[in-house]
């Protein structure tokens, strides 16, 4: 039984874990690819996203670089 104390716990604590971090779908892949990392020039997560970050929550610029296939991020306007 007091196994069954700590382990319901710990377990309902895992799951809301598991169930509240989402994945980053701004890679540093696609920021490597368009000079963004570091540096002049560089771009932060939320040139492309809205906060929190996530693919759902995309400003107009990240939904224009989504529609075009993640080709090439200067062509899509950043946002305002």
């Amino acid at each position: 039984m007091k196994t069954l104390r700590v382990a319901l716990p710990a377990a309902i604590l895992a799951v809301g874990f598991l169930v509240c971090s989402s994945a980053s779908y701004g890679t540093p892949a696609y920021a490597k690819k368009e000079g963004k990392i570091v540096g002049e020039g560089a771009k932060a997560c939320p040139y492309c996203h809205t906060m929190p970050a996530n693919k759902k929550n995309l400003n107009d610029t990240g939904k224009c670089y989504q529609t075009n296939g993640h080709k090439d991020l200067d062509k899509c306007a950043p946002s305002k």
